[in-house]
């Protein structure tokens, strides 16, 4: 009988989340090509690379598979709140033949970094530098690399422990040692029965 493995499921930090789009939408402001593809694989990014690097995630939010990358689930309503609140805007500006959509920060309403532990602001920085000037074109095909959503079908959940794993394939070497682990463990489990 095989088992489907659990996932880890983390708490959703709703007010974390929000604080964490308006410090991207802050710190991308100067940068022409950021727009909401971006924003998505920059909020994706900022929390699997706190899960791989510090082993739980900045926000805690649900990312699904669509066809232009990863995304969170929760995106929406907290970026409606949000421009409820008065904290943002969506600007729609002409870029090169299409239309831009951006988060824009409204007057004196500064993200409160102090929200973030000083390594979960140096993922965030991390990330948004790494993507800075790319086009979301080259954002959305670089995410599609990535192991989660290559495994995960449309619209389902990318599992956070998949931000360990390779986007590089593995050499016949590696494949092979790893099967000869696997027999090893197996048999051993056999045999303590």
């Amino acid at each position: 009988m095989s088992r489907k493995p659990r996932l880890r499921q983390f708490d959703f930090d709703a007010e974390k989340f929000k604080e964490l789009i308006v410090y991207v939408a802050e710190r991308c402001a100067d940068d022409p090509s950021f727009g909401a593809v971006k924003l998505n694989k920059i909020l994706y990014y900022a929390d699997f690379d706190a899960y791989r690097l510090l082993h739980q995630p900045i926000s805690g939010a649900t990312y699904r598979k669509l066809s232009e990358g990863p995304a969170p689930k929760e995106l929406v309503s907290s970026r409606d709140e949000l421009i409820e609140q008065g904290r943002i805007e969506l600007e729609e500006r002409p870029y090169f033949n299409r239309t831009q959509k951006r988060l824009v920060l409204t007057q004196g309403e500064a993200a409160n970094p102090e929200i973030f532990s000083v390594d979960e602001r140096q993922v965030v920085d991390q990330v948004i530098q790494f993507f800075w000037g790319k086009s979301a074109r080259e954002v959305s095909d670089y995410s599609h690399r990535e192991p989660g959503w290559l495994a995960a079908g449309d619209r389902e959940q990318i599992p956070y422990e998949t931000a360990g794993l390779s986007p590089e394939p593995i050499d016949q070497e590696a494949e092979e040692y790893a099967l000869r682990l696997a027999q090893e463990y197996i048999a051993k489990k056999r045999h303590a029965r």
